[in-house]
C-alpha cells in the first residue's frame, strides 16, 4: 500500500460525508416546526459520536485521552466567545445565532475529522486489508455526521448542495492527515487519545450547549427527547458495530 493509494482511500471517505445532506434533496428547508427536531437529532448523533471517541480515547490511555477533553471543551468556549464578540455574525444565509452555531459546528466536525484521518492512516499501517474495512466504516460513519450539520444548516435556509459542501470540507483534514500518520505509526499512538478526547469534548459541548437548547426554543421538552434517542441509539449502534 502506497501513501498515494492511502490519500485517495482516505479523500473517499471525506467525500462520503456530502451524502449526509441526500435527505434534504427537493424538500427545502421545511417549516419552522422543523427546527426544534432537527437541531436535536443533530445533537443525538453528535452525542453518539462522543460516547465512541471517548470509548477508543480511553483505551489508548485514560489520562490523556481526559486531558483532550477537556482540551476540546476549551477550545470550543474560546471559539463561541469569540464568535459572540465579532461584530459581523452573518454566514451565508444564516443570521446572528444561527450562523454562530453552524461555524460551531462544522468547526468541531473539522476537528474531529483529524481524528478520524488518524485512525485511517494508522489503520493502514496494520495492512492494507484492516486498513481498507476501516476506512469503509469511517466513510459509513461520515454520513451521519453530514447529516448532523445538514439538519442544523438546512433548515435555517441554508441550501442542499451549500450544506453538503459545507459536510465534505468538515472532512478534508482526513486525508491530509492519513498520509502522515500512515507513515509514522508508531509516533502517532501516543498523540491518538489526545485528539480522540479533544474531538469528543468539542462535540459533547456543542450538542449540549448549543443544539439541545436551539431545539427546546422551538420544540417540547418531550419531542426533543425523542428525536434525541432516535438520532443516538442508531448512530451509537452503526459505530459499536463497524468500528472494532
Amino acid at each position: 500500500m502506497t501513501p498515494a493509494v492511502v490519500g485517495v482511500v482516505a479523500l473517499g471517505t471525506a467525500l462520503a460525508t456530502g451524502l449526509g445532506a441526500l435527505p434534504f434533496v427537493g424538500r427545502g428547508r421545511g417549516s419552522a416546526q422543523w427546527l426544534g427536531p432537527a437541531d436535536a437529532l443533530a445533537a443525538g448523533v453528535m452525542f453518539a459520536a462522543t460516547a465512541a471517541l471517548a470509548l477508543e480515547a480511553l483505551e489508548h490511555g485514560a489520562v490523556r485521552a481526559l486531558g483532550g477533553v477537556f482540551a476540546g471543551v476549551a477550545f470550543v468556549v474560546v471559539a463561541r466567545r469569540w464568535l459572540v464578540h465579532r461584530r459581523t455574525t452573518d454566514v451565508g444565509s444564516l443570521r446572528g445565532v444561527d450562523a454562530r452555531r453552524g461555524v460551531l459546528l462544522v468547526a468541531v466536525m473539522t476537528v474531529h475529522s483529524f481524528a478520524e484521518g488518524a485512525g485511517v492512516g494508522a489503520a493502514f499501517g496494520g495492512g492494507a486489508a484492516f486498513g481498507l474495512v476501516i476506512a469503509a466504516a469511517i466513510a459509513i460513519h461520515n454520513v451521519p455526521e453530514g447529516l448532523a450539520i445538514s439538519l442544523v444548516l438546512v433548515p435555517h435556509g441554508v441550501r442542499v448542495r451549500t450544506a453538503a459542501a459545507w459536510s465534505v470540507v468538515s472532512s478534508l483534514p482526513q486525508p491530509l492527515v492519513a498520509v502522515p500518520a500512515f507513515l509514522f505509526v508508531e509516533a502517532l499512538s501516543s498523540v491518538l487519545p489526545v485528539a480522540l478526547g479533544f474531538a469528543a469534548g468539542a462535540m459533547a459541548w456543542v450538542a449540549g450547549r448549543e443544539l439541545l437548547p436551539a431545539a427546546l426554543e422551538y420544540s417540547a421538552a418531550r419531542a426533543v427527547a425523542v428525536a434525541a434517542v432516535a438520532g443516538f441509539v442508531p448512530m451509537l449502534a452503526l459505530q459499536l458495530l463497524l468500528l472494532p
